[in-house]
C-alpha cells in the first residue's frame, strides 16, 4: 500500500517524502513540475535509498489520476498541488481558483471511484484573515482575505462538506504558518521560481550574492522591533506533521483542522539577525512602506496537534537559518546547479 502525495516534488512535499520513507511508507507523487523540479526526488531517493514513483502530471487530469490508482495501492492521499503566491493570485485570480479548486474536486471525485477516504491537506493559516487575537486557535472564525487564502479557505469547506455527507472519509486539514529551513542534508531545499515570495529564501539568496539587499516592509507596527512578527516552522517538524497526520487518519473517521507551527513569534529584522549570527554572513537591508493588509503579528497555538497527533515542533530559529544557509550556500541556483 502507498500513500499518493500531490505536488511532491515542491519545498515541503519533498521533505514530506523523505520522512513518510523514514517512516516506513511507500509514496508515490503527482506533480506537472510548474513550480517544481523533478531534481528533488532524486535527491529524495539519495537521501533515503528509496525509490520514489513519479507521474508528471496535471491534478486536474482525472484520466491521470485513474490511471495511478489503478497502478497503485493507494491507501491515503496528501494534498499538496497547488498555486501558492499571495501577490499573483490577486493578479490571476481566475488562474488560482481553476487551478486548486478544480485540481482538488478531480482528486476527491477519483479517490471516491477506488474507495480511497483518507486525505491530509496542505491548507494555511491565511484562512484565519486578519485575526484581532493571538494565538491562532482552530476553532476562531475564519475568513482569507486574497484569493490564495480563499483557495484554502473554499478547499477545507469542500472536504468538510465531503465528510459530512459521507461520514467514512477522514480529513487533516493542516494549518501551516511559516515554513523555512532545508534538510539538514543540504541536498533539498525551497528553490523559488525568479524572485521569492517569501522572506527566508530572500534573505538566503541575498546572503548567496544574486539579491542586493532584503527589503523590510515597514517598520512601524506594534511589535518588539517595528516590524512584522510571524511564526515561522522549520520544513521537516511540518513534513513529520504530516507523518502524524497520516497516521491518525489511517485509524480514524472525521473531519479535523490542526494549526502547525511553534507557538512563537520572530520579527524580520529577529530573522535577519538570526542568520547573520547563524552564518557569519551580513545581509544589508532597507525599509520600505507597509504593505497593505499584513498584520502585525500571526503566531499558533500548536496545542491540538499534541494532543490529538502527538506532534511538536522540535526545531528553533538558528537551526532554521542554519538549515537554510548549508542548502543555499551548497545550491547558490537552486536544482539547476
Amino acid at each position: 500500500m502507498s500513500i499518493l502525495i500531490t505536488g511532491g516534488a515542491g519545498f515541503i512535499g519533498s521533505h514530506t517524502c523523505i520522512e513518510m520513507q523514514n517512516a516506513g511508507y511507500d509514496v508515490v507523487v503527482i506533480d506537472n513540475l510548474d513550480n517544481s523540479s523533478s531534481k528533488s526526488l532524486e535527491r529524495v531517493e539519495k537521501i533515503t535509498g528509496k525509490p520514489v514513483k513519479f507521474y508528471k502530471e496535471d491534478v486536474r487530469n482525472k484520466e491521470a489520476l485513474r490511471k495511478i490508482f489503478k497502478e497503485n495501492e493507494i491507501e491515503a492521499v496528501i494534498h499538496f498541488a497547488g498555486l501558492k503566491a499571495v501577490g499573483e493570485s490577486v493578479r490571476e485570480p481566475i488562474m488560482y481558483y481553476d487551478n486548486n479548486l478544480i485540481n482538488t474536486i478531480s482528486l476527491v471525485e477519483v479517490m471516491t471511484e477506488f474507495n480511497v477516504k483518507k486525505i491530509v491537506f496542505s491548507s494555511s493559516a491565511t484562512v484565519y484573515g486578519v485575526a484581532t487575537q493571538m494565538p491562532l486557535v482552530e476553532g476562531m472564525p475564519l475568513g482569507a482575505i486574497n484569493p490564495y487564502g480563499r483557495t484554502k479557505l473554499f478547499i477545507e469547506n469542500i472536504l468538510t462538506d465531503l465528510f459530512t455527507a459521507d461520514n467514512d472519509w477522514c480529513v487533516a486539514l493542516l494549518r501551516y504558518f511559516n515554513p523555512i529551513g532545508a534538510h539538514k542534508s543540504g541536498l533539498i531545499g525551497e528553490d523559488p521560481k525568479g524572485i521569492p515570495n517569501n522572506l527566508m529564501p530572500y534573505i538566503s539568496q541575498v546572503a548567496v550574492g544574486k539579491l542586493e539587499k532584503l527589503h523590510v516592509f515597514g517598520n512601524d507596527y506594534k511589535t518588539v522591533d517595528g516590524t512584522g512578527v510571524r511564526d515561522y516552522i522549520h520544513v521537516v517538524d511540518l513534513a513529520v506533521g504530516h507523518v502524524k497526520a497520516i497516521d491518525w487518519a489511517l485509524k480514524n473517521k472525521g473531519c479535523e483542522a490542526f494549526n502547525l507551527g511553534t507557538g512563537n513569534g520572530t520579527s524580520v529584522l529577529q530573522l535577519r539577525d538570526a542568520f547573520v549570527k547563524a552564518t557569519g554572513v551580513e545581509i544589508p537591508y532597507v525599509i520600505d512602506p507597509r504593505r497593505p493588509g499584513d498584520p502585525d503579528e500571526v503566531y499558533a497555538n500548536a496545542d491540538k496537534a499534541k494532543t490529538v497527533l502527538g506532534w511538536t515542533a522540535k526545531y528553533g530559529i538558528d537551526e532554521m537559518c542554519e538549515d537554510t544557509w548549508r542548502w543555499q550556500k551548497n545550491n547558490p541556483n537552486g536544482y539547476e546547479d
